[in-house]
């Protein structure tokens, strides 16, 4: 770990390696993390850096680029054209091409990847922060040379441990980079940023037999509630007159969408009408190929059960907020934002009894196991009775980014 004193206006690096590599995608949980950094780091009036890896090597960029480039993922500037370099690159979707282009565009300076100690050397001043929200580009070459090139200190945000934990639901080769890169993170980085006291605890008792911890900094996340669209596109054979629930995430197989179907069978085959529907917002993830068969094949796709992938987070909004209740019957989740967002639009929220939830969220939601279906199916009903009856919405109050920074940066010392 790297011990040089922090000048009192000290610099700010941020890796953008991951946004940069999803451009063109749905954003996830983690994509919401690192974006959220970047937005808050271009309001501060410290001297700010961007470090980018692209499939040429390192892009650097200063605030302006940052800045620039946040307005492209926000939607406000489009993306630039493709330059030579990208379209000679095979592999990389159309969006990242153009991700990538703008970026060399935009940046001060670039290099291959054995000079980039000597780039940051050059550029970043000296002794400032160097933050990994994303986990890509958290490499040995890449933390050797932000100390070594920059003095800088590191700090690593670690989401959940869901890859140690439950190794079955992961993708191809995500468990076997995620052991090495916690290791890493152990020995390199000068602090530690987790979502909960619940992550936390599970970084100790993961880290714990690998020696001494760097210092953990807890702060729940920021929720932002965007204005709900006007209107969001209906599945067809979707009745906009009959109740629905939501279910949000990717598809696969942590998130437990089976256990919904199965839900959602008997509630067909045995409920009393009306049966509501359940509009499953998510792309397809992967080694859910029984559930992806179901999706295709079961009656009930398109009768009592749509996929509806691609929504804005301004028309899940409107989802949410025209929903009967959001069900979320995860198996594990590091943070859960959807459920947290949902119970701020006062829409009920049952879910699994997992710690983080009772953490963020207390009483607010129903909980039930995912052992049994049954309870799932009474509490269902029970909701949308409720709702028939008028119940009125209970809001809460949700912690702002602010306060997560505020937390954050003062403990960066």
């Amino acid at each position: 770990m790297s011990a040089e004193p922090r000048p009192s206006h000290h610099a700010y690096l941020l890796d953008l390696s991951r946004l940069v590599s999803r451009a063109g995608r749905m954003p996830t949980g983690v994509d919401r993390v690192e974006r959220a950094y970047l937005d808050n780091l271009l309001k501060g009036d410290a001297p700010l850096f961007g470090l980018v890896r692209t499939a040429y090597g390192f892009a650097l960029l200063d605030r302006t680029g940052m800045s620039e480039l946040r307005a492209r993922f926000a939607g406000t500037t489009p993306w630039g054209q493709t330059d030579r370099l990208s379209r000679m690159r095979r592999g990389l979707s159309e969006p990242r091409r153009r991700a990538e282009a703008d970026v060399r565009r935009l940046a001060i300076a670039r290099c291959l990847p054995q000079r980039l100690t000597r780039m940051l050397k050059q550029h970043v001043p000296r002794g400032g922060i160097y933050f990994n929200i994303g986990h890509s580009n958290l490499t040995d070459r890449v933390l050797t040379a932000v100390v070594q090139g920059a003095a800088a200190r590191v700090a690593v945000f670690v989401h959940d441990t869901i890859p140690v934990d439950f190794p079955r639901f992961q993708r191809a080769g995500v468990v076997e980079r995620f052991g090495p890169m916690l290791r890493r993170v152990r020995a390199r980085a000068d602090w530690i940023i987790c979502n909960s006291h619940q992550t936390e605890a599970d970084l100790q008792r993961v880290m714990g037999p690998w020696g001494a911890i760097p210092p953990i900094i807890v702060a729940h996340l920021g929720v932002g509630l965007p204005e709900p669209a006007v209107s969001w596109p209906r599945p067809e054979g979707f009745d906009p007159d009959r109740p629905f629930f939501v279910t949000l995430g990717t598809i696969e197989p942590r998130k437990n969408h089976g256990f919904l179907l199965d839900v959602w069978a008997s509630l067909v085959q045995h409920g009393k009408a009306p049966i509501p529907q359940l509009l499953i917002c998510g792309t397809r993830g992967w080694n859910n190929e029984a559930v992806f068969d179901r999706l295709d094949t079961d009656p009930m796709i398109g009768r009592d059960v749509f996929e509806l992938p691609g929504l804005t987070d301004a028309e899940v909004a409107a989802v949410l907020g025209a929903s009967a209740g959001l069900l979320f019957p995860s198996h594990a989740e590091g943070y859960g934002l959807p459920a947290i967002e949902a119970a701020a639009l006062g829409v009920p929220v049952l879910c699994n009894d997992l710690p983080v939830y009772r953490e963020t969220l207390g009483d607010i939601p129903v909980y039930a196991s995912v052992d049994d279906i049954y309870p799932w199916q009474r509490i269902i009903m029970a909701i949308l009775a409720d709702n028939r009856a008028g119940s009125e919405k209970r809001l809460i109050d949700v912690p702002g980014w602010d306060a997560h920074f505020n937390t954050v940066l003062s403990r960066l010392v």
